[in-house]
């Protein structure tokens, strides 16, 4: 995968809801809104579950067992074909999460790019072994294991010479700003388990933008056409436009951090706007030659020409060359007596 900028992963999940038209219509979604990866969920219900599997959240009102719930999110592997075709034309990035290791032979055989491995799968030796042999890329996502689990699972996928890609997840739907863990976004900060995005469940644009500005370069977010969609990961889905936002948004950032401004060469450019928006030493009443000058005598305006505001230590004890008038802006100072040097300004 090409990380030269943060790459942000429109997840669908199973927003489609069974739907193959509708997977192919987010595909289109998401390209529009310039997002470069896609991510889908591949499920075979025989190979993954069993009809008493318990349901996370009981969403469903046409689904009788969390089983049946997989059985209608299943794609022939044609229609896998399909929808990897279509992510292609489309120049996106196809990322597909398997859940059994028959989703992963299919895969190798219909299409994917990368291989996401799903929080409750991290202690899958099995599936990630199958994931490392076929060489594809491999993201990682955190959400339930400890650091022990996730470098196994980097310690397996290296075995084939991969290194995979680790994303921080909090795995609540959604997940509140106190439990972001943003902290852990640090491709430094464990051995072997670099951090190098966020796979995000918040139902915002602020989290993902967040991680971009303290370096990640992969940012996950579920992603919905509607925030009233049917379906276990509304609450923590971004819209369309929002997932525009975020594209928009993590390029802007990733632009800055690219381009440190160093302060003092800023400065120096800005010097004509300085001038133009500085406060000048303006006189306050009547001076006569030989005045020798103090604060008082001075108020600070915008003013064309004249003493910059920041010199006033530097006139204050001079001696009035010429007399001036209440309101003048040029005018001259020598050195008072005793003194060296005269000081005074023409523009």
């Amino acid at each position: 995968m090409n990380l030269d900028s943060p790459l942000i992963v429109a997840e669908i999940g199973n927003a489609h809801d069974g739907s193959l038209g509708n997977a192919h219509a987010y595909i289109d979604a998401v390209a529009d809104a310039g997002a470069k990866a896609i991510k889908f969920q591949c499920h075979i219900a025989e190979a993954e579950s069993h009809p008493s599997e318990p349901w996370r959240v009981q969403f469903s009102y046409e689904d009788e067992t969390r089983y049946d719930y997989w059985k209608r999110m299943e794609f022939e592997p044609l229609e896998w074909v399909g929808l990897y075709n279509h992510a292609k034309k489309r120049d996106l990035v196809f990322i597909v999460s398997p859940f059994s290791l028959e989703a992963v032979e299919m895969l190798e055989v219909a299409g994917a790019d990368v291989y996401k491995i799903a929080s409750g799968e991290v202690t899958n030796i099995p599936l990630i072994e199958a994931c490392a042999k076929t060489g594809r890329p491999m993201i990682i996502s955190s959400g339930m294991s400890t650091m022990e689990e996730l470098r196994e699972a980097g310690r397996i996928q290296a075995l084939d010479g991969n290194s995979p890609y680790f994303l921080h997840c909090t795995s609540k739907y959604p997940v509140e700003p106190e439990e972001w863990g943003l902290n852990l976004i640090d491709p430094y900060a464990y051995q072997e388990v670099a951090f190098v995005g966020l796979s995000d469940h918040s139902g915002t644009v602020y989290a993902g933008l967040a991680a971009v500005a303290l370096g990640a370069m992969i940012v996950e977010v579920h992603v919905v056409f509607s925030k009233d969609v049917f379906g276990p990961d509304t609450a923590s889905s971004i819209t369309i436009d929002q997932l525009a936002a975020l594209v928009d948004g993590a390029s802007q950032i990733h632009r800055s951090l690219a381009n440190p401004v160093d302060k003092d060469k800023v400065a120096k450019e800005l010097a004509p706007m300085r001038q133009l928006f500085g406060k000048k030493l303006i006189a306050a009443h009547d001076m006569p030659a030989g005045h020798i000058v103090n604060l008082a005598d001075f108020v600070a305006r915008k003013a064309d020409g004249g003493y910059p505001l920041n010199t006033v230590d530097s006139v204050v004890g001079m001696q009035v060359a010429s007399d001036i008038k209440q309101g003048d802006v040029m005018m001259e100072f020598k050195a008072a007596p005793g003194e060296e040097k005269a000081f005074g300004v023409t523009d």
